[in-house]
This record gives C-alpha cells, structure tokens and sequence, in this order.
C-alpha cells in the first residue's frame, strides 16, 4: 500500500467534505449534501479525473463510515415511533413494500434486466431515515404526528432491510443466516447489559468528568460498544450495519437526557464530520458512471419503481392516519427515499459477483435522484399542510 498515496486520497475526499455543505450554504441550494458528495467521489474518483485511489485503507474508512451511519441512525430511533399505532401502520406498510419488492424484482429478473433478485427487492424496501431526519428537523416536523409516523416507517425501512442483508446477503443460506442473527441477538443483549452496569455513582462521576477533559471516557466507551456489536457481526458472517445499528439504539436507551444530549452531540459531529461524508463519497467513487450514461433507461426504471413500490403502498395505509392528501402525498415521498441501504446492498453484492456493476451503479443512481428529487417534490405538496391535525397517535 502507497502510504502517500492513501493520504493524498485522504486529502481530497476531506476537501470534497468540507466544500459541499459550504456550496449547498453559499448558493442555498435545495438538496441534500449526501447527492454532492456522491457527484464529488464520482468527478475525483477512478471513473473522473482519478484523483482518489482506493486503495485498503481508504475502503477500511469507508467501512466504519458506513457503521457510523447506521449507528447514527439507530441513535435517532425513538421508542414511541415504533409503539402502538406509529408502529403497527410502519410494520404493515414495509410488508406491502417487500411484496411490491419481490413483484418487480422478480419480473425483472424474468425479462432478463436484472439477475440479483433478491439484492434489488431489498434495496426497493429501504427509507433513508438518517438522510431526511435533519430535513424533517429543520421544518419542524418531528415533533409532530406526521414526524412520529415517519420516524416509525423509516425506522422499519431502515432495520427490516438491514435485517434481510444479513439472513440473506451475507451468510451461505437462509438457515444459517437465522442462526447468525440469533447468535448476534445473545451478545448484543449481554452488551446491552453493560451500561446498566456502568451506572454507580462514582463511574457515573468519572464519566461525566471525562466529557471535559482529554479523557473523553463516553466517547471512547461508546466507540468500543459500536466497534464491539460491529466486530460481533461480522464474527458471525453478518452485516456491519446490523452491529452499527443495535449498538446506536443500546446507546439510546441508556444515555440519561442530559449525559445523552452532550454525548449525541459530539457523536454526531465525529460521524457526519468526518466518516459518513468520506463513506458517501468513497460510494460515488465505485460507481459505474459510464454504464449509467450508456444505459440510463435502468435507472430511471428504478427511480419510478422506489415511487411505485415504496411510495404508493404508504399513501393508502395511512390514508387515515394522516387524511390530508396533499400531507400524506409528501409523507409517502419521504418514505420512497432511499439510498444508504441501497449502498450497502450493491457494495456486497457487487464485490460478490451476484450484481453486475452497471446494475448497482443504476440502483446508487436511483437512490441519489430520490434524494435530489422526491423531497423537494414532498415539500411543494406539503407547503400547505398542517401536521397538527394529523389524528393522534394511540
């Protein structure tokens, strides 16, 4: 490995970093920071003018800027948006979703287009939760009804299609896959353990002397949590995400308010300061540009079918939860955005050999348009909308 050559990498996916929220501030440009750092990694990447190798080290970043994205995600989750109705509609939307799925991925694959069936029905189920959060924030949506419900399908489009990744796409059969998980649940459950047993008086004391210090005693417990329940997945042949994302919502459980709100922060600020942005850009970097322009048809078909099969399906199941068309319109285009699971997905399946490249550049390029342009649209059909007249949630 050309150690020079890794840090000039570096130095060029940190500069896209840093450079992207400037230009989408600078020019208040109406899109996600995540679709710049795609263009950025494929325009510096092998496909562009070459300026980032990928090389071990800088796929090994990648790798743990992919667990920080799900343990961020799993960080958001809130109980409430999972319980009771929120979670019963989120459950029943993302299993009409997996139908849809197998549907379309099924026919595809029977017309020859495709030949990873079931790579891209799960990257049809996916809700890019962490992606929209902020946007939802910003608006003001979350504390409200309309906020709680897509909290619940996001995380269900978020946890289900990280789920069927490790029983299916990473272990030998189904089986086995089951046995995985199952295994994983038992250490992940003893990990859940520790904080409990972390909370004396005098640990707590250490704990929260080190957020002042260079001690730093939550962030490195918290990196050892992620970095166990990761290493823990992977022991067992499954998904990094699995392990990155039981371990944000362990975190989440057992973070007091006030120890939990300085510790989020700084979390937040190491996961989207530094890896996830080198994660998204690394993405765009491997992708097959020059299939999506010799073939753009596949793209824009999976475009219309993360509409069809993730988007439509939510628009009727929570017709009366959220009875205002124009509301449940924009809700069911959040829903229908995707794209990190999607990366993942095509990353294993591509390395694999069971997805061709030209189909996982398509399926990564569809998911960046559902960034680029499904809330956008969400926002104009929504502009009107009262959240809170949205029915309550039992």
């Amino acid at each position: 490995m050309d150690i020079s050559q890794g840090i000039y990498s570096l130095l060029v996916i940190a500069a896209i970093a840093a450079a992207v929220p400037l230009i989408v501030g600078l020019l208040r440009l109406p899109i996600a920071e995540v679709v710049l750092l795609l263009a950025g990694g494929v325009i510096f990447g092998p496909s562009g003018l070459g300026w980032i190798h990928l090389d071990e080290a800088i796929l090994l970043f990648s790798e743990i800027g992919l667990a920080f994205l799900f343990f961020a995600a799993g960080l958001e989750l809130e109980k409430h948006a999972i319980r009771g109705r929120s979670g019963k509609l989120a459950f029943v939307g993302w299993i009409a979703t997996v139908a849809l799925a197998c549907l379309a991925a099924g026919l595809l694959e029977y017309l020859g287009i495709i030949r990873d069936f079931l790579g891209v029905a799960i990257a049809l189920t996916s809700t890019a939760l962490g992606t929209l959060l902020p946007i939802l924030r910003d608006k003001g949506l979350l504390k409200t009804p309309f906020g709680t419900y897509f909290m619940g399908a996001g995380a269900i489009g978020e946890f289900g299609p990280i789920l069927a990744i490790s029983i299916l796409l990473t272990t030998a059969n189904p089986a086995m896959g089951l046995v995985a998980v199952a295994l994983f649940t038992v250490v992940a459950l003893a990990f859940a353990k520790v904080p409990g047993w972390l909370k004396s008086e005098r640990v707590l004391t250490v704990i929260d002397r080190g957020h002042g210090t260079s001690s730093q005693t939550a962030i490195r417990l918290t990196v050892l949590l992620l970095l166990g329940l990761v290493a823990t997945a992977e022991v067992f042949g499954l998904d990094v995400a699995l392990g990155a994302f039981v371990a944000g919502v362990i975190l989440k459980l057992f973070a007091s308010e006030g120890e939990g709100t300085v510790l989020e922060t700084k979390l937040i600020g190491v996961a989207f300061g530094v890896f996830i942005p080198l994660f998204f850009v690394v993405s765009g970097a491997k992708l097959d540009i020059q299939s999506i322009i010799e073939n753009p048809q596949l793209l824009i078909i999976f475009t219309v079918l993360l509409l069809l099969v993730r988007g439509v399906p939510q628009f009727i199941i929570y017709r009366r939860a959220i009875p205002q068309a124009g509301q449940r319109a924009q809700f069911s285009l959040y829903v229908a955005t995707a794209l990190p699971i999607i990366v993942a997905v095509t990353t294993i399946q591509v390395d694999n050999a069971t997805m061709s490249p030209q189909v996982g550049a398509a399926l990564v390029g569809a998911g960046a348009l559902s960034v680029l342009i499904f809330p956008l649209l969400g926002q104009g059909l929504g502009r009107r909308a009262q959240p809170e007249r949205s029915d309550a949630i039992a």
